[in-house]
């Protein structure tokens, strides 16, 4: 096999590549914390850690397909977390008032980035390198260089509670009924219209292997203290975003956009609108990352969210999403985000220097950019 050969596998099969990454990550953390890795409670522990980036990433994956880059959600994330925390702690807002003016300022800051990128022509790397600063001195400003504490427990619990085992048991089973229902409706479609199916016993063994997932994931976090409720938050928008791009008009116009921006305009589509609602989502996804961080830390503190842009970026291209646009999947981004936290994680429990851990996401980054460019120019 050449090396051309295996760059296009490689290139195919991308998630496969990653979930074994994964698999020798974890095994081999956990061989040097002696077990101590794989414990419930440090995965319950670690899939809340991704859960921030993860939720970044699930809008920075819907920019970069669309040709563009956001460099102002980490400070963004910061200035909305912050804003909850005083909205919270100072003026003692029901979670439900603060939710909803968290969730609108994200969504106003997103369609401005938006606004200035796709009408304006600014490029959006500049419009998120001023964001990024602004919207950090904001923070500073606001908070005056403190930490806001303490949040009320409903906030808190956003971030740091748990689904009773019987709701993550129930949660289990719905979800693997629906694979079931989803996986019987494709079938039935492509029956339909006369296209190829795949053999039963290859979606009966997709739907099986979903249900062993399932069970597996929801057993173990039982075993701790139950689901996370930032991991249930990250899996809706797993559904949610993955319909929207796969499913919809507009998540197809996304795509479009990124492979080609003036074929898409020239077909009728209104390239501008596309874009400044693809920074609108970016911005809801910074209010709800801050919230879910404040809650987490149970407190704004003025340097949250940073280097978040570059965690989120770095999940998004190790997922396979590609730099040039028009290319990338929300499930992916994900899976790019699990490799970053398990990462911190591992080397956070082995206490290596703060110093190495740049490094060594440095060095993924851009081997995983190296490899979009090689399988690329390699089809």
């Amino acid at each position: 096999m050449t090396s051309s050969d295996i760059k296009q596998l490689f290139g195919r099969y991308k998630i496969m590549a990653l979930l074994i990454a994964i698999a020798i990550i974890w095994t081999f953390f956990s061989w040097q914390t002696e077990g101590g890795f794989l414990t419930p409670r440090n995965l319950s522990n670690l899939l809340r850690q991704m859960s921030v980036t993860g939720i970044l990433a699930c809008g920075m994956v819907l920019v970069i397909i669309s040709g563009e880059i956001d460099l102002s959600v980490g400070s963004l994330l910061g200035l909305l977390g912050g804003a909850a925390a005083i909205l919270d702690v100072t003026y003692h807002l029901p979670l439900a008032v603060n939710l909803v003016l968290v969730l609108a300022f994200g969504l106003v800051m997103g369609l401005v980035n938006g606004y200035l990128t796709a009408y304006l022509r600014i490029p959006s790397f500049i419009v998120g390198l001023g964001g990024m600063l602004a919207f950090r001195g904001i923070l500073l400003g606001v908070t005056g260089g403190l930490t806001i504490a303490p949040v009320s427990d409903n906030l808190v619990y956003i971030g740091q509670g748990y689904l009773p085992p019987q709701v993550g048991l129930a949660l289990a089973v719905v979800l693997f009924v629906l694979a079931v229902v989803l996986t019987w409706r494709r079938r039935v479609n492509r029956l339909h219209h006369a296209l190829p199916v795949p053999q039963l016993w290859r979606d009966a063994g997709k739907v099986v292997l979903i249900g062993l997932v399932l069970l597996a994931f929801v057993r173990t976090l039982n075993s701790y203290d139950g689901i996370p409720v930032p991991v249930l938050l990250l899996l809706a928008l797993l559904g949610l975003f993955s319909y929207i791009s796969m499913q919809t008009v507009f998540g197809r116009r996304i795509y479009s956009v990124g492979s080609n921006m003036e074929a898409t305009r020239l077909s009728g589509v209104n390239v501008q609108s596309v874009k400044l609602w693809v920074f609108g989502i970016m911005g809801l996804m910074c209010a709800l990352a801050g919230l879910v961080n404040t809650a987490r830390l149970a407190a704004g503190s003025p340097s949250a969210g940073n280097m978040g842009e570059l965690d989120a970026i770095a999940a998004c291209f190790i997922g396979g999403t590609s730099m040039r646009g028009g290319s990338g999947t929300i499930y992916g981004a994900l899976i790019g985000a699990l490799v970053m936290a398990s990462l911190d994680n591992g080397m956070s429990m082995l206490d290596v220097g703060t110093y190495w851990q740049m490094i060594v996401k440095g060095s993924i980054l851009v081997l995983a950019v190296w490899v979009d460019v090689s399988t690329r120019s390699s089809r």
